[in-house]
């Protein structure tokens, strides 16, 4: 019988195969985005079992279980590692038709070399296999990050955070650098809790007392001194809110940010107006240091009460948000291209309703002698599936340039999710053999075999050079 993971898998003709053996399959990866524990790597981690590796930090797998009725206390609660892999491997086969059902098969395949389907009866023997493998020196964090012919990654890191870990790592890993990008939500999250400790680390840090927006503005860009020196290369922000953002004056942002230092409320409304004024002040920033902005847009994270309390805001429990405010958006990309300071961007788009959308606006802010400058960024979260990667693919070549597309990226908090990027390259190479073989593009291979490096690799090398 076939294995389920086989040399094919996903290419389902003869031209399909000949892109992804011949060209695609060897590519290194860039992965630009993604949230892997920088601390794990520079240590090189030995992870005690699969658990620890595989399930307890993946909210998509989170997310899943609950759907399969899975009590909390096998998912993020106090029971053993053990059983949460059992929980997870009861779970998988109800996932049939999700990602997650072929990513399990993939990265099982290919770190492991286990062909067996997880499910409840195959659980034990995986279970064994897997964690006598991870006793060895090649199964340690940046050995397997290594293993997958990865170039660079750049981790998602709070301002604050501290960079040495990705210094350490790009020392001592023998062929790919790791390097930090802004996770840049703290800066303008005035409406949390949390918001009054990070600013006081923020003036311990710095040094600064902090009394105005400008006091403020000056402490966030010293700490973006301190990303640049470790070699940051791009910023990312979270637009959940439909994507609505008002473009108030710097006389307004003074205001309101001295009623966030008097601890006293404000309306959404106004909100809106502070953090679009610091999201484009930042962008300017941005764009002087010569890095990409990144914006995730249209998550819906405030669900459930009861799982935020549970599981942390990060749970698995976030829903697809409503379409975006094109307007809105469009609004403040031009207020900074009218300044002559628009980084180049990556759009993330969660809602495929404004494929199309996102689409388009790779060529609304083009720049001259600039290729690419607006991106429509890789499907994203509940878009990172074979159709949804298909839909992208196809909205991005309609109404944009898909060979300047800066390709994939995992998003991921997994090590071994960096098989996404081979499940890419063979929905991208199932793509286009399609199309050669419906006469829509010529079976002209030199030209192909460039367009294909461009998208799995070099687009994303050069931008992050």
């Amino acid at each position: 019988m076939t294995p389920f993971i086989h040399d094919n898998f996903l290419l389902n003709s003869e031209t399909a195969r000949q892109l992804y053996h011949d060209i695609a399959k060897d590519l290194p990866i860039v992965d630009y985005h993604n949230h892997l524990n920088p601390q794990d790597l520079a240590q090189n981690r030995q992870f005690d079992n699969m658990a620890q590796l595989w399930v307890i930090s993946d909210p998509y797998k989170h997310r899943a279980m609950r759907i399969n009725g899975i009590p909390e206390r096998l998912i993020t609660g106090e029971s053993t590692d053990k059983e949460k892999f059992y929980a997870w491997a009861e779970t998988v086969p109800y996932t049939m038709g999700n990602p997650l059902f072929q990513w399990t098969a993939l990265e099982l395949k290919r770190v492991f070399d286990i062909d067996t389907l997880l499910c409840k009866e195959s659980a034990g023997e995986i279970w064994n296999q897997c964690n006598e493998k991870l006793q060895y020196e090649n199964f340690r964090a940046a050995c397997l990050l290594k293993s997958f012919n990865t170039e660079l990654v750049c981790t998602s890191d709070d301002l604050l955070d501290d960079f040495q870990a990705h210094l350490e790592t790009t020392e001592k890993s023998n062929g790919f650098k790791v390097l930090p990008s802004l996770r840049g939500d703290s800066a303008v999250a005035f409406e949390t809790p949390g918001f009054s400790g990070w600013l006081q680390t923020l003036q311990q840090q710095t040094g600064k007392n902090i009394e105005s927006l400008d006091d403020y503005t000056g402490a966030l860009f010293e700490r973006l001194d301190i990303l640049q020196q470790a070699g940051c290369l791009a910023a990312d922000h979270a637009l959940d809110d439909g994507c609505i953002i008002e473009n108030g004056q710097k006389s307004t942002a003074n205001q309101l940010f001295k009623r966030v230092l008097a601890h006293e409320p404000m309306g959404s409304a106004e909100q809106s107006v502070l953090k679009s004024f610091l999201l484009k002040t930042l962008g300017k920033e941005y764009s002087q240091r010569g890095w990409w902005m990144l914006l995730h847009i249209g998550a819906q994270r405030y669900t459930s009460t009861r799982l935020r309390n549970l599981a942390g805001p990060a749970g698995g429990f976030a829903g697809m948000g409503r379409a975006c405010g094109i307007d809105d958006l469009c609004m403040f990309l031009d207020a900074m291209e009218k300044e002559k300071s628009l980084p180049r961007t990556i759009l993330f788009n969660l809602n495929p309703i404004d494929n199309a959308a996102f689409a388009t606006l790779t060529g609304s802010f083009a720049q001259d002698g600039v290729a690419g400058k607006i991106q429509f960024g890789p499907p994203w979260w509940y878009n990172d599936h074979r159709h949804g990667i298909e839909e992208q693919l196809n909205a991005l070549s309609s109404y944009g340039l898909l060979s300047h597309f800066i390709g994939m990226t995992t998003d991921s908090r997994s090590i071994l999710s960096f098989s996404r990027h081979e499940y890419f390259r063979r929905i991208l190479c199932n793509q286009l053999g399609g199309w050669i073989n419906a006469g829509e593009i010529p079976r002209d291979f030199p030209w192909l075999e460039e367009i294909v490096k461009k998208i799995c690799y070099l687009n994303a090398k050069q931008a992050m050079s």
